[in-house]
């Protein structure tokens, strides 16, 4: 078997394991396009055998505590980021057709990043001009009027 075949084969090989766990766990295949999966691949590969993987614990633990602080500090430097920028905010609308809620989602977009701030459940109540200058005051109000432009 030349070296080509023998790469080919353990490429193979290598999709198949991760294939299995995708079906296995029912993870969308789309989740092999995250930047991610390649960090995950090559990390791998950098640690080499004999790396006993993750535990269940340190994965819902001390991975997840460390994940949830990187993003806490990305949210701080992205908000510091608004004293210099500004920040306009958008929202937009929704209904899921199966529980027949609705919602206003809330975002806030500077020259640095679109970022995601809230959802309202807004089921129920009457939408006029009154509730949505009430609902955008609140969010201005989260969001410190003085960044908002």
């Amino acid at each position: 078997m030349t070296l080509k075949g023998m790469v080919k084969g353990t490429r193979n090989m290598l999709g198949r394991y991760v294939g299995k766990w995708f079906y296995d766990k029912g993870i969308p295949f789309d989740a092999a396009n995250s930047p991610y999966f390649l960090h995950m691949v090559n990390a791998i590969q950098r640690a080499g055998p004999g790396v006993k993987p993750s535990t269940v614990y340190e994965l819902s633990g001390p991975i997840l505590d460390e994940e949830v602080e990187e993003v806490r500090k990305w949210i701080e430097e992205y908000k510091q980021s608004w004293l210099k920028t500004d920040i306009t905010l958008m929202s937009d609308g929704w209904l899921n057709k199966v529980s027949k809620k609705e919602f206003l989602n809330f975002l806030t977009f500077s020259p640095k990043h679109t970022a995601f701030l809230s959802s309202k459940d807004v089921s129920g109540t009457k939408k006029d001009a009154n509730f949505y200058v009430q609902l955008y005051d609140q969010i201005v109000e989260e969001v410190k009027d003085k960044h908002v432009l």
